[in-house]
């Protein structure tokens, strides 16, 4: 693609969060398809620092950190976004520049990706004139397209759904022995079933579920007496306590291990651990958890209330239910526990729709047609 592609973002390399995720993959598939002899492409982070690149996703001297120097960034930003045919932002916390690079060159491009909560809010006037000037929305989930819809009466034709896939770079999924020291340093054995959600846990963000599946295993435990739950991810001070004193009402303490914060090398050998995985979410913008699951052959519960849905095909790829039902959730368990082989998530149609070949081939038709 002969084009000159400025992405915009806050992070890329420097957090290991879903959006950063999403910026690395969409940050390589432009890379790869930017050629040609006028094509210029750059990537530029606002917090990063351009020593924080990984080559593997584009070489380094297409990205460039500003190290948290707004006003840099900003200026640097909007010089190089005039000469640019086409803009990418990367949060709407961009939105901003994005605009006032549309203003100073309208025939520059601007696409926006939005993921979740971020843009499900009623914007105020301004920044929603500023969000009808983008040329493009890529909306991660139909549900994020159809709440910015709702919320804010934006153009159905100017969003485009591009669901997120699996990073490429994911070890491939091989032998299904569980690791015998993790199983050690958990406390878990091979006759546990074993749940996992794979999460960051903060004060600021209960809506992933992990409280009713919680709640469930409470009730479940006198049938299933070898539930153990593993709660993968970073989490903070508060919200620990919180989730500690609902496992100790619970009576759980034996049941519900912290792993804590796991670097993307153990990310495998940890969903490698869980016989189900599971997160009820209600604010799910899509849910790449879920996908990296289903790579790793896990069944996935996960709730109908949000982009979750994509991310399961609609329920083709594993069972969806009832957030707020503890009764839903409870059956979506006994029915994998008494014959997971049923449920185990169909690993060529999960490539057809989430792959990153597929994602890249999507992102490249959208881009090609502005």
């Amino acid at each position: 693609m002969n084009k000159k592609i400025l992405f915009l973002t806050l992070r890329v390399f420097s957090v290991a969060g879903g959006i950063e995720r999403v910026c690395r993959i969409a940050g390589k598939a432009l890379y790869e398809f930017s050629d040609g002899p006028d094509a210029d492409y750059n990537v530029y982070s606002m917090y990063g620092k351009s020593s924080d690149v990984n080559v593997q996703y584009f070489p380094a001297e297409n990205f460039h950190g500003f190290a948290i120097n707004k006003p840099s960034y900003t200026i640097s930003s909007f010089k190089k976004g005039i000469k640019s045919d086409i803009v990418i932002l990367s949060h709407i916390n961009l939105l901003l520049i994005g605009f006032l690079i549309k203003v100073f060159s309208p025939k520059t491009k601007l696409v926006l990706i939005a993921h979740g909560i971020e843009v499900w809010i009623i914007l105020p006037g301004w920044k929603k004139n500023m969000l009808k000037k983008t040329d493009c929305i890529l909306a991660v989930s139909n549900y994020t397209k159809e709440k910015m819809i709702a919320l804010n009466h934006l153009d159905p034709e100017k969003i485009t759904v591009l669901n997120n896939c699996l990073d490429p770079f994911l070890p491939k999924p091989g032998n299904d022995k569980k690791d015998e020291n993790l199983m050690k340093k958990y406390g878990l054995s091979e006759n546990d079933t074993v749940l996992a959600t794979l999460s960051r846990f903060s004060i600021t963000e209960k809506y992933k579920g992990y409280d009713e599946v919680i709640k469930v295993i409470h009730l479940l435990s006198q049938d299933y007496p070898n539930l153990k739950y593993l709660l993968i991810g970073k989490y903070d001070a508060e919200e620990k306590n919180r989730i500690n004193q609902l496992i100790e009402e619970s009576n759980l303490a034996n049941a519900v291990i912290f792993a804590g914060y796991i670097p993307d090398e153990e990310l495998a050998s940890h969903y490698n651990l869980a016989d189900i995985f599971i997160m009820p979410s209600k604010k799910e913008g899509f849910g790449i958890a879920f996908i990296e699951a289903m790579y790793y052959g896990k069944p996935v519960i996960a709730g109908n209330k949000d982009g979750s849905v994509d991310a399961l095909l609609n329920g083709k790829l594993g069972l969806l239910v009832n957030p707020d039902s503890e009764e839903e959730i409870s059956q979506a368990l006994r029915k994998i526990i008494s014959n997971r082989q049923q449920y185990l998530p169909n690993h060529q149609l999960l490539m057809q729709h989430f792959s990153y070949e597929v994602y890249k081939n999507n992102l490249k038709q959208t881009i090609a047609l502005l």
